[in-house]
């Protein structure tokens, strides 16, 4: 049973008639007339029991858009249902609206639609649908609970999709739609042409030359299906926040455009997501799935508050990927993780593979460096230089044992990375 508003009214007009008559009599009779009219608002009110209840709409949405969901209420019953009805969500479903006013013909059905504007990644999922059935005088109603399954994966955002016009221009050069055309070390024989002012004269076909009144030279073609393997380091350190986005989170975005670029190119993608254990792993996605695949594999990832085990992400890497191919490896570049994790590590890896280190950059060290106002600001300014002098001294070590580092900040990190890529693909170093 619930009690509305007007029953409370009720009770305080009734209270002042006693008062007014002060009366035994009277009492009775009002507590009795309040009684008898609650009572009468339950008896005709709709059962909420006999409700069905069903749901569609979105079942998947981008980190920052919006959805819908319906929820269709049917009233098997003889008596038409008058209440509200209460669609509970968690609070980072940004669900609006809370509560809607009802009406439900007997027989008969309604469809309420619920916004979804999700502000977190990963699985959200309502509570469960509350429905107040009033009686016809708004005195008193029937109270029940329904439970609706429902699941709606909120996907990372992909805001560096701006980027991918411009890197697959430059990936068409690459393939030679375009008159640039680039010979690396590991570069495919594509075709034959006539010999142009400009051209390196280390690609003349002397053979075709000969057989020809023309100067021959030959063209290239970055190589094709070479597999990536990105992986993604959930531990403690990719819970940071870095210009308001936490590092896994932009390690995400840099990650899905490194894909598109690399699905478009002919190469195939997997991913690892790392700390102790694996925590996602997509392996074998076709070229036109891919990115639905990541997408949906990384959506429920978060960081862990545990140290990363290098041993546990060399051992997989080299589980998934038996031939050689590129590692991109998502990660800070913490001094002690780097020196005590990673390196000891890498002569199994790099003998193998190659590998490229991702790091997401703070760009307040920048701003901090240049603090020189005020003591707090000068022990600001040391600590930043610090820092940075402890990323590049990471760098240099990777360098060293033959890894490629990319280290920018969250904006900048998605389009370095695919240019990075370019230029390994360019140079045939895949």
């Amino acid at each position: 049973m619930a009690l509305t508003g007007r029953a409370a009214i009720a009770a305080l007009v009734g209270a002042l008639v006693v008062l007014a008559v002060r009366d035994v009599a009277a009492l009775v009779a009002v507590n009795v007339l309040i009684l008898a009219a609650i009572g009468a608002d339950l008896m005709l009110a709709a059962r909420v029991a006999q409700l069905r209840l069903s749901r569609e709409g979105d079942t998947r949405l981008l980190l920052g858009s919006s959805g819908t969901v319906m929820l269709t209420m049917a009233n098997p019953g003889r008596r038409p249902l008058h209440g509200v009805v209460r669609d509970a969500w968690r609070p980072s479903a940004g669900a609006a609206p809370g509560r809607s006013r009802v009406t439900v013909p007997a027989g008969g059905r309604i469809t309420l639609t619920t916004t979804l504007t999700p502000r977190r990644r990963g699985d959200t999922s309502p509570d469960r649908v509350t429905v107040r059935s009033l009686g016809p005088l708004g005195l008193a109603g029937r109270q029940g609970h329904h439970e609706v399954a429902w699941s709606v994966r909120v996907l990372p955002p992909f805001l560096s999709r701006r980027h991918l016009p411009e890197k697959l221009s430059m990936l068409r050069q690459l393939d030679g739609q375009h008159r640039a055309l680039v010979r690396g070390e590991g570069s495919e024989f594509d075709s034959l042409r006539e010999y142009v002012l400009g051209d390196d004269v280390r690609s003349i076909d002397w053979r075709s030359t000969a057989r020809r009144s023309e100067v021959m030279v030959r063209t290239w073609r970055p190589e094709r299906d070479r597999r990536i393997v990105l992986v993604l380091d959930t531990s403690r350190t990719a819970a940071g926040r870095v210009a308001g986005v936490p590092r896994l989170d932009a390690s995400m975005d840099a990650s899905l455009l490194l894909a598109a670029v690399a699905t478009k190119a002919g190469d195939r993608v997997d991913l690892l997501a790392v700390d102790r254990r694996v925590r996602a792993r997509v392996v074998g996605a076709s070229r036109s799935g891919t990115l639905a695949a990541l997408s949906d594999a990384m959506a429920p990832l978060d960081a862990e508050l545990v140290e990363s085990d290098a041993g546990v992400l060399a051992s997989s890497v080299l589980d998934i990927a038996r031939q050689r191919c590129l590692v991109v490896l998502f990660t800070d570049l913490n001094r002690a993780a780097i020196e005590e994790g990673l390196v000891p590590r890498l002569p199994a890896l790099a003998s193998r593979h190659r590998i490229l280190v991702a790091a997401v950059s703070d760009p307040r060290l920048v701003e901090m460096s240049a603090g020189r106002g005020d003591p707090p600001a000068v022990y600001a300014a040391a600590a930043s230089e610090r820092a940075s002098a402890e990323r590049r001294w990471a760098s240099a070590l990777l360098r060293r044992h033959g890894v490629q580092v990319v280290d920018a900040v969250p904006e900048s990190l998605p389009p370095a990375l695919a240019d990075a890529y370019l230029g390994l693909k360019a140079a045939g170093r895949l």
